[in-house]
Protein backbone atom coordinates (compact mmCIF):
# COMPACT_ATOMS: atom_id res chain seq x y z
CA UNK A 1 0.00 0.00 0.00
CA UNK A 2 3.06 2.46 0.97
CA UNK A 3 3.87 2.28 -2.59
CA UNK A 4 0.71 1.30 -4.80
CA UNK A 5 -1.42 4.11 -3.38
CA UNK A 6 1.55 6.96 -4.99
CA UNK A 7 1.91 5.27 -8.01
CA UNK A 8 -2.38 4.82 -9.29
CA UNK A 9 -2.03 8.98 -7.98
CA UNK A 10 0.72 9.41 -10.65
CA UNK A 11 -0.67 6.67 -13.33
CA UNK A 12 -4.32 7.22 -13.31
CA UNK A 13 -4.17 10.75 -14.15
CA UNK A 14 -1.57 9.97 -16.91
CA UNK A 15 -3.69 7.41 -17.79
CA UNK A 16 -6.44 9.04 -18.26
CA UNK A 17 -4.54 11.66 -20.58
CA UNK A 18 -3.52 9.53 -22.92
CA UNK A 19 -6.99 8.00 -23.23
CA UNK A 20 -7.95 11.60 -24.19
CA UNK A 21 -5.49 12.05 -27.10
CA UNK A 22 -6.01 8.19 -28.46
CA UNK A 23 -9.82 8.82 -28.38
CA UNK A 24 -9.49 11.66 -30.12
CA UNK A 25 -7.37 10.34 -33.19
CA UNK A 26 -9.99 7.70 -33.51
CA UNK A 27 -13.07 9.73 -33.34
CA UNK A 28 -12.23 13.31 -33.12
CA UNK A 29 -14.96 15.80 -31.48
CA UNK A 30 -16.68 12.65 -29.32
CA UNK A 31 -14.13 13.66 -27.03
CA UNK A 32 -16.11 16.47 -26.28
CA UNK A 33 -18.98 14.25 -25.25
CA UNK A 34 -16.12 11.61 -23.55
CA UNK A 35 -14.40 14.87 -21.47
CA UNK A 36 -18.24 16.65 -20.61
CA UNK A 37 -18.95 13.36 -19.13
CA UNK A 38 -15.72 12.31 -17.15
CA UNK A 39 -16.27 16.19 -15.75
CA UNK A 40 -19.78 15.54 -14.98
CA UNK A 41 -19.04 12.24 -12.85
CA UNK A 42 -16.01 14.54 -11.22
CA UNK A 43 -18.32 16.92 -9.98
CA UNK A 44 -21.07 14.55 -9.28
CA UNK A 45 -18.13 12.62 -6.95
CA UNK A 46 -16.84 16.24 -5.56
CA UNK A 47 -20.80 16.54 -3.97
CA UNK A 48 -20.48 13.61 -2.86
CA UNK A 49 -17.21 14.16 -0.47
CA UNK A 50 -18.47 17.67 0.16
CA UNK A 51 -22.07 16.26 1.52
CA UNK A 52 -20.50 13.32 3.71
CA UNK A 53 -18.10 15.55 5.37
CA UNK A 54 -19.96 18.18 5.93
CA UNK A 55 -22.66 15.45 7.72
CA UNK A 56 -19.60 14.28 9.52
CA UNK A 57 -18.79 17.48 10.57
CA UNK A 58 -22.60 18.36 11.67
CA UNK A 59 -22.92 14.76 13.78
CA UNK A 60 -19.37 15.66 15.38
CA UNK A 61 -20.64 18.79 16.47
CA UNK A 62 -24.05 17.33 17.69
CA UNK A 63 -22.35 15.00 19.36
CA UNK A 64 -19.87 17.68 21.39
CA UNK A 65 -23.21 20.03 22.26
CA UNK A 66 -24.77 16.63 23.98
CA UNK A 67 -21.99 15.82 25.89
CA UNK A 68 -21.09 19.54 27.24
CA UNK A 69 -24.94 19.79 28.35
CA UNK A 70 -25.03 16.49 30.13
CA UNK A 71 -21.62 17.83 32.40
CA UNK A 72 -22.91 18.77 35.46
CA UNK A 73 -22.17 22.23 36.26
Amino acid sequence: MRIAKPLLLVTTPIGVVGAIYEAYRQAGGLVILMVALMGLIAVAFGSLVYTIRREAAEEKQRTAAKVNAAEPS
